[in-house]
């Protein structure tokens, strides 16, 4: 299953070309991670960090007034870690594909610490191996 978040576009995203600046997916996938992680219903309560971040873009998003779609999903869950995937899309035309990688984090005690039970049942609620490997599709882009 895949997690789907409705991103609006802001014109402060858009470069001197008129396309979505790069540094901006990061903003977007962050957006997408937040909706996702700290739901009313699903949260991680006891925090988490960005280990790393990969993206490949693979087309120039230009500005709009539309949403994009960013799917997001769980491509593996570690005893205290886990990493995530998404595309940035519309329909079947995708932007960029990038992977995340997050570690559970106590912040009172400043450290790392293991994904609780209840955690790794709601990641597992998304995990598809099969999506997690993506076609190539076009050529990559750099935004």
């Amino acid at each position: 299953m895949r997690h789907i978040y409705r991103c609006p576009l802001r014109w402060a995203d858009m470069d001197a070309y008129g396309h979505v600046n790069n540094v901006v997916f990061l903003r977007y996938l962050e957006e997408a991670r937040v909706d996702f992680l700290f739901r009313p219903d699903k949260e991680f309560r006891q925090g988490s960090v960005v280990a790393r971040h990969e993206i490949d873009y693979k087309r120039q998003l230009a500005h709009r007034h539309e949403p994009v779609t960013i799917e997001l999903w769980v491509t593996e869950i570690r005893a205290a870690s886990f990493t995530l995937a998404y595309e940035v899309k519309d329909g079947d035309l995708v932007y960029a594909r990038a992977s995340t990688v997050i570690v559970p984090f106590d912040f009172d005690a400043q450290r790392p610490r293991r994904i609780t039970a209840e955690e790794r049942d709601f990641l597992q609620e998304y995990t598809d191996a099969a999506e997690g490997a993506g076609a190539a599709e076009g050529e990559a882009v750099a935004a």
